[in-house]
């Protein structure tokens, strides 16, 4: 059940999370920002970890939503989709607000790998994993799953590019090995 005080702190801390880190925002921080009591976050949150795990779940939904949708809306067939998630990707590093993949963070700062936080992580990862499979099947590459882990790897490395080293051509960059790369899988 969502509330407009719940939706507030998964908002609130989705922010302070993205911007500063899990580890360094700290509950009073979110509650104070939110103008939320610590009983209302308790309320729906037993834990800081359960907050993080719904702000994770939040933002896979819309980050996979988000790309789906525009790649759909940037390129008309599955093949040139491929390609075309650059393009989103370079619009999501344009964006002030980029602070880098949350999940990508999330696996730095929990990376044990019992911790339920990295394994939300690592669930996302595979969710578009998952999605660019599909694509490459639509597409009708020669091998789907070898493709969809080529462009994951292209993707993360053009994601943690612009984050760690400011490469604001990062997209660009990435896009040209990704065409390639789509083109060899048609061959």
């Amino acid at each position: 059940m969502s509330t407009p005080a719940k939706d507030r702190l998964v908002e609130t801390a989705l922010k302070l999370f993205h911007q500063d880190g899990f580890h360094a925002t700290g509950i009073d921080r979110i509650l104070a920002v939110a103008d939320v009591s610590k009983m209302t976050l308790y309320k729906y949150f037993p834990s800081k970890e359960a907050l993080i795990l719904e702000v994770l779940n939040q933002r896979d939904q819309r980050f996979r939503q988000w790309m789906s949708d525009r790649t759909l809306r940037l390129a008309a067939s599955p093949q040139d989709r491929l390609v075309a998630v650059f393009d989103a990707l370079g619009e999501w590093f344009d964006d002030p607000g980029f602070h880098g993949c949350l999940f990508i963070n999330a696996s730095a700062e929990y990376g044990g790998p019992d911790d339920k936080i990295h394994a939300s992580a690592i669930h996302h990862k595979q969710l578009v994993v998952d999605w660019l499979i599909d694509l490459a099947t639509q597409a009708k590459a020669k091998n789907p799953n070898d493709l969809a882990w080529d462009l994951m790897l292209i993707m993360e490395g053009a994601i943690v590019t612009r984050q760690a080293a400011g490469a604001t051509n990062a997209a660009v960059l990435a896009k040209s090995l990704a065409k390639r790369v789509v083109n060899g899988a048609f061959e």
